[in-house]
């Protein structure tokens, strides 16, 4: 399924749906980073979660902390620097969209 950034999730049924395509007509424009929030906190949404259209890996991090699974790179883009990109950080202090808790309250495994 499609949604258009000018969509809001809450009031789409997504019965049965596995995978959302959310788009960035403009990498400036971060309103599907909201959509893909509203899917997996809100909504509950388990299935992949892609961004498409003008995708650079400098918000490939942004990305992943909001829900998305998926991305479709701008053609420009180099995958290799796309996956140091995602590499670079082992985790945040902040929760988000996939690891809700803060790091201060998560437990530690011994």
């Amino acid at each position: 399924m499609e949604i258009a950034n000018t969509e809001d999730p809450r009031t789409l049924d997504l019965t049965g749906v596995t995978r959302v395509d959310l788009s960035f007509p403009k990498f400036t424009d971060g309103r599907a980073f909201s959509q893909a929030f509203l899917l997996r906190r809100r909504l509950g949404f388990k299935g992949e979660i892609r961004a498409t259209g003008d995708v650079l890996v400098d918000q490939l991090a942004q990305m992943q902390r909001s829900g998305f699974d998926t991305a479709v790179l701008r053609a420009d883009q180099s995958l290799e620097v796309a996956q140091t990109q995602l590499e670079r950080y082992a985790g945040f202090y902040q929760g988000d969209a996939v690891t809700v808790q803060p790091i201060f309250n998560r437990k530690i495994a011994a």
